[in-house]
């Protein structure tokens, strides 16, 4: 599954990924993120334009903010794939989640550690056996 830096044109459907998954969405947080080349996107064809979102991940800095995948694609890795390009623009990425997701973020080499309030906070560091191969 091609995995791009977000552009403009996929502002809309960023969102509908993020509110399909159910995720608190600021609009405003979205686009900013989007303008700074912090949102990647997976689509189906990366060549053609108006290709539609199936998936994102949402970076402030180092941390995600969100990461979505539609309702039917899921399962198919590409969560994962979103996750990795992240981890190929940054050494150091930050995720606060809901302990039923906690597998997914083990099986990329985040550390996880209890947040507090059932929730967990996972952290992945480039050369801390975090690997892009």
């Amino acid at each position: 599954m091609p995995v791009r830096t977000a552009q403009d044109g996929d502002l809309v459907g960023v969102l509908n990924v993020l509110d399909g998954a159910d995720l608190a969405t600021d609009h405003d947080q979205v686009q900013t993120a989007i303008e700074r080349g912090d949102v990647f996107v997976a689509v189906p064809d990366e060549d053609q334009d108006g290709s539609p979102v199936v998936g994102a991940v949402v970076l402030d800095g180092e941390e995600i903010v969100n990461v979505a995948v539609r309702r039917r694609r899921r399962d198919q890795g590409i969560g994962s794939v979103l996750v990795e390009r992240a981890m190929q623009e940054r050494d150091r990425l930050v995720a606060q989640f809901d302990t039923d997701v906690r597998p997914f973020y083990e099986s990329l080499g985040f550390d996880i550690a209890a947040a507090g309030d059932g929730r967990c906070r996972g952290v992945w560091r480039l050369g801390d056996g975090g690997s892009l191969e």
